[in-house]
């Protein structure tokens, strides 16, 4: 559970404070981090065999002892022989010191079991995988406040397993012991936020943007960010995260152009989303006769768009397309043969851009289901 390398970094502390050098075993008599080197057991020329007296020392049923020059301590985690200490000396001072050692890993032990269980909970409570008595009974053993507020933020980074990005995040917000930070998934950190009473979702779009300027400058890396609504109750912070998926994807669909995207902000959007895919197929047949806008060529479908853009002015379009009207009014006229709509009209301009964005939504189930 807990990394060789915090293992390392711990007793180089010590060893820095006390001048005494130790060494860490697992219960297979491995090492994990030492301070020293220990030569390699040679009988023929009267070499220590350390392996062996770890070996017997396991097995013993003594907490402590001394072997060749050498203190051994036994660190447990719920009656478990996690580790084996070796602290360098024989004297009274060493004995103290490696019982410090013993006791400073027992401690890092509980600290991050907690942190585990934790992670654990956050995920099984994200993913709906608790019944609503586990969720307060787990929260109230974890210390975590079950009616504060809260929402969540889903960061998809372009990599799988982008450690750098994680280990940023969770620097980001090291200092807020009440924020979670976890994955269930390859590509996806989750930050479950807990708000204060004043923060609102201006708050949730400021903390979004420092993540992404922060990943984007420090860890380097491309991501989306998207985030669910404000809940009060920790059995809602599922519904947050559902709603944060659906805004992520609902952004790759429709708003590619955006790197944040709120929930609270889909527009319509939210309600193609929704909407069953035999409808979906139903409404392009009835109002293309079985053809699809996207089969346009590029050009008409530039015109198009900037036409939306322009709230259907002409002139104003022509101008910044650098065409004359009248070739405007020709690609629109042909537009219209060819779907018998006509995008000067309102109504028919509406029916193509929801047409639009309905084929968008089709290719992008299609592209998940395979």
């Amino acid at each position: 559970m807990i990394s060789n390398q915090i293992l390392q970094s711990t007793i180089e502390g010590l060893r820095g404070i006390t001048r005494v050098d130790l060494i860490v075993f697992d219960a297979d008599a491995k090492i994990l981090a030492s301070t020293t080197d220990l030569p390699e057991p040679d009988e023929s020329k009267n070499v220590w065999d350390y392996r062996s007296a770890v070996k017997g020392f396991v097995d013993s049923p003594a907490d402590s002892q001394v072997v060749s020059g050498y203190q051994f301590f036994k660190v447990f985690e719920d009656h478990q022989l996690e580790f084996i200490v070796l602290a360098k000396g024989d004297n009274d001072d060493v004995y103290m010191v490696g019982k410090i050692a013993a006791f400073e890993l027992s401690n890092l032990l509980v600290a991050y079991k907690e942190r585990y269980d934790k992670d654990n909970f956050i995920k099984n409570l994200l993913l709906d995988n608790l019944l609503l008595v586990d969720i307060y009974n787990r929260s109230k053993k974890l210390h975590i406040a079950t009616d504060v507020r809260r929402s969540v933020f889903i960061i998809e980074t372009k990599n799988e397993k982008d450690t750098s990005a994680l280990e940023t995040v969770r620097g980001l917000f090291a200092d807020k012991s009440k924020d979670f930070i976890t994955a269930v998934d390859e590509k996806n950190i989750i930050l479950v936020k807990e708000l204060k009473q004043n923060e609102g979702y201006d708050d949730l779009m400021k903390t979004a943007k420092v993540i992404l300027d922060m990943l984007n400058s420090e860890a380097l890396s491309k991501v989306h960010i998207a985030y669910g609504t404000i809940v009060d109750e920790i059995k809602d912070v599922s519904r947050s995260y559902k709603e944060a998926r659906m805004a992520l994807d609902v952004g790759k669909i429709f708003y590619s152009d955006r790197n944040v995207v709120a929930y609270n902000n889909l527009g319509i959007g939210r309600l193609i989303y929704q909407l069953p895919m035999p409808l979906c197929k139903m409404f392009i047949k009835e109002i293309f006769d079985g053809k699809s806008p996207d089969e346009l060529d590029e050009e008409t479908l530039t015109t198009i768009n900037k036409f939306f853009e322009n709230n259907l002015n002409v002139s104003e379009t022509s101008r910044q397309l650098y065409i004359h009207r009248n070739t405007l009014v020709y690609r629109l006229d042909k537009l219209q043969k060819a779907t018998n709509l006509d995008l000067r009209v309102f109504e028919d301009a509406i029916t193509f851009r929801i047409a639009l964005m309905v084929v968008k939504y089709m290719k992008f189930m299609e592209r998940t289901d395979n």
